[in-house]
């Protein structure tokens, strides 16, 4: 009795393997579809046709934004685990995972396919602030506790929990104000409504060429290209302090492995691409070098951690 289940087990799994292989040669056999939930929808933009070009098919990029990204990530969550919807994840899923806003996990709940940009941020003060660098942004604000602010795009954003981050590890007494979006919080700091902020290369570059705001340092742990002059907050005396946006593709659990590595190698072919990667550098995005869905998802489960770290630390409350 036992022989014969074990061969009817072996044999079904030896079924499963065969039509899991068939449906990956033949994958894909009708369009792809990216969902992006918050943030813009640029790089799937960008990485759609040569996506396509690789894989022999239409890909189809759909913004599905709201609820901090958990309709896009539930969409995606919950669909066939075939290959054929995938989700354009960013820094703010793993954030939201960490603060309890999104009740799904990129590692456990997802199939990573590959890491594809990065970007810093850009911490800038308003011209009346009376600091040049870093060691003198946060000597200025330990003597003057409680009486500087920094904006952010919206509580629980990158931006803000950079601002987080910065405040901890500084030890620093500086109040949040939060906006609904990016716009709006770098007004504050160019009008002296508030002090400082955490803002985007593409941005904060052109505000600081004007002289509207200074800039200090990038979050980044190097100094970054997108924002030539400016030291890394690490480099200029806060060791170890890293925050990066960043965006990848995930498909759901469960998606054959074949299917997971033709997505990556489309992918990859999309970092080789010269023209690709100026036009993200353009936008204000470095690409990363080719990773592997592993390395992916070990960087998912860091970036997760870090922020879970920070924020039992702070007791940080986002809800």
């Amino acid at each position: 009795m036992r022989r014969l289940l074990c061969r009817a087990i072996l044999s079904a799994l030896r079924i499963i393997s065969v039509t899991s292989v068939a449906h990956a040669q033949s994958y894909p056999t009708h369009p792809v579809r990216v969902i992006v939930g918050p943030g813009p929808d640029i790089v799937a933009r960008l990485f759609a046709p040569k996506m396509a070009a690789v894989l022999g098919g239409q890909v189809i990029v759909e913004p599905r934004p709201g609820a901090g990204g958990v309709i896009a990530a539930q969409a995606v969550a919950n669909a066939p685990a075939d290959g054929y919807l995938l989700l354009q994840a960013t820094a703010s899923y793993t954030i939201n995972t960490a603060t309890g806003m999104l009740p799904l996990d990129l590692v456990k709940d997802f199939a990573p396919i590959e890491l594809v940009s990065t970007t810093p941020f850009v911490l800038v003060v308003n011209p009346s602030v009376p600091a040049k660098t870093l060691g003198e942004l946060i000597a200025y604000a330990k003597a003057n506790p409680g009486k500087l602010n920094y904006a952010s795009s919206g509580v629980g954003t990158p931006p803000h929990l950079a601002g987080e981050l910065f405040k901890s590890m500084a030890g620093l007494d500086i109040v949040h104000v939060p906006f609904r979006e990016a716009n709006s919080g770098l007004d504050s700091v160019m009008s002296g409504a508030t002090q400082m902020m955490f803002s985007i290369p593409s941005v904060a570059k052109a505000q600081i060429a004007s002289g509207t705001v200074r800039g200090i340092a990038v979050t980044s742990a190097h100094a970054s290209p997108l924002v030539p002059g400016l030291p890394s907050l690490a480099e200029a005396g806060l060791p170890g302090f890293a925050v990066i946006g960043w965006n990848g593709f995930v498909a759901p659990k469960g998606t054959p492995a074949p299917i997971i590595a033709k997505l990556n190698a489309a992918l990859a072919a999309g970092l080789d691409d010269q023209a690709l990667r100026k036009r993200l550098a353009d936008v204000g995005y470095e690409t990363t070098a080719k990773n592997s869905p592993e390395e992916f998802a070990r960087f998912l489960t860091d970036d997760t951690a870090k922020w879970r770290d920070l924020v039992a630390k702070t007791k940080m409350k986002v809800k």
